[in-house]
């Protein structure tokens, strides 16, 4: 007896799904944890039923938009930040790219916030990004731009505070980001 073959989205249905993400990002961005399933399909051309196929419960949607949203920060830092042979220069993008989707997005974090109880990244992407810092950490203890002694959790509580700041306008996060990684130079 053969195993049974998974089959492929189909096209469309591929194409809806992104659709329905793009245009939850940009409902989300706007008018925060107010937007309900219904608004995302019709903002999306498709019916309710669509956006529930894709996407069973708001959570779910929510989650999706979040998973993207960190997603979309890790392929920023692989592409532009990583490459950058000065670390320093290469963790304060990495930490401004943070800054400015979170600063961007603030209607987005609040529907995080308020659906998940948190808005740090999860799953795959969050070990993603996790695995990506100590990279830039490792290189900046061996390049001696970093001190010895310092952690990724030291760089995922930068991370934190540079997401607040800017998620909550309570400051310039972009002068806490050079204040920040002042604190991780050798002492």
């Amino acid at each position: 007896m053969s195993k049974p073959t998974a089959r492929k989205p189909r096209t469309d249905a591929e194409r809806n799904r992104g659709r329905v993400l793009e245009v939850a990002c940009e409902l989300f961005a706007e008018r925060g944890d107010e937007v309900q399933m219904a608004e995302v399909a019709k903002a999306a051309g498709v019916g309710v039923g669509t956006v529930y196929r894709h996407f069973p419960t708001r959570q779910a949607l929510i989650e999706a938009v979040t998973e993207q949203r960190f997603a979309e920060i890790l392929a920023y830092a692989r592409t532009a930040c990583l490459p950058n042979p000065d670390t320093r220069q290469a963790l304060t993008c990495f930490l401004t790219r943070i800054g400015e989707v979170h600063d961007e997005g603030r209607g987005i974090s609040s529907a995080i916030e308020a659906a998940l109880g948190s808005t740090e990244p999860r799953g795959q992407v969050g070990a993603d990004l996790l695995t990506l810092g100590e990279t830039l950490l490792d290189r900046g203890r061996t390049d001696g731009t970093f001190r010895a002694d310092a952690k990724v959790a030291d760089l995922y509580m930068i991370a934190g505070a540079v997401a607040a700041i800017s998620r909550e306008a309570i400051g310039d996060w972009r002068r806490f980001i050079d204040i920040a990684l002042d604190g991780l130079r050798p002492r």
